[in-house]
């Protein structure tokens, strides 16, 4: 075990001077963890405790992390474990938006498989938006609404003054369905109708609504007659 602290190395050798002086790109990983962690224990510094966590965890593993797994490493409290969860998440949502935005989308299954981990394990619905440009890219990802576990509430005012704000051309709605029956409701299909005509006035098409499975999906796009429009 290391006894000596952050404060005894030479300045240039410390991580936040280390990422200052050369770049946050050619830090290792102990010395970015340890940037997160801040602090040390009172008989481990910082860089140890973060080779332990390393040494548990490789940054593959890091991702699936949970509270448990973390304070029961010695030195981690509940604060630094949900401190390092949330900079994971972060991470984990920057690499996300990066790989989603300003891509097309060329059929609902690719919509269906992009974007279904957002209803993973939910017992409500969700409704959200992707506001696309001319060229069918995407542009903005929106929540607009939560439900009950029943239904949503969701009117389209908001979904076009969203659209509206990002300059959007096209717009694709998706919503999930708790019990994962992707079986469109008479409510589904009303609502649905609403949007479309909606959307032609507004100069901005619903190009799709899409029902969110965790094994399957429904495109109203693919079954366009059920519309009746």
């Amino acid at each position: 075990m290391s006894n000596y602290k952050i404060k005894d190395l030479p300045l240039l050798e410390r991580p936040r001077e280390r990422l200052k002086e050369v770049g946050v790109n050619n830090l290792s990983d102990k010395e970015l963890l340890s940037i997160v962690l801040k602090t040390g224990t009172k008989n481990k510094n910082v860089t140890d405790l973060a080779l332990d966590i390393l040494t548990n965890y490789d940054l593959i593993a890091m991702k699936d992390l949970t509270i448990n797994n973390l304070t029961a490493i010695k030195g981690i409290g509940e604060v630094k474990a949900t401190e390092l969860l949330a900079a994971i998440e972060l991470g984990k949502r920057i690499y996300t938006a990066k790989k989603d935005y300003l891509v097309t989308y060329q059929t609902p299954q690719e919509i269906w498989l992009t974007f279904k981990s957002l209803f993973y394990n939910q017992k409500q619905e969700l409704f959200y938006c992707l506001y696309l440009d001319n060229k069918q890219r995407l542009i903005s990802k929106k929540l607009l609404f939560m439900g009950t576990i029943n239904g949503s509430i969701t009117h389209p005012r908001e979904i076009f003054k969203e659209a509206y704000k990002v300059s959007a051309s096209n717009i694709i709605c998706l919503h999930n369905h708790p019990s994962n029956d992707i079986t469109p409701s008479k409510e589904d299909i009303a609502f649905t109708q609403t949007l479309i005509k909606t959307g032609k006035i507004q100069g901005i098409p619903i190009i799709d609504h899409i029902i969110i499975g965790e094994d399957n999906f429904y495109s109203f796009y693919e079954h366009s007659d059920i519309l009746n429009l």
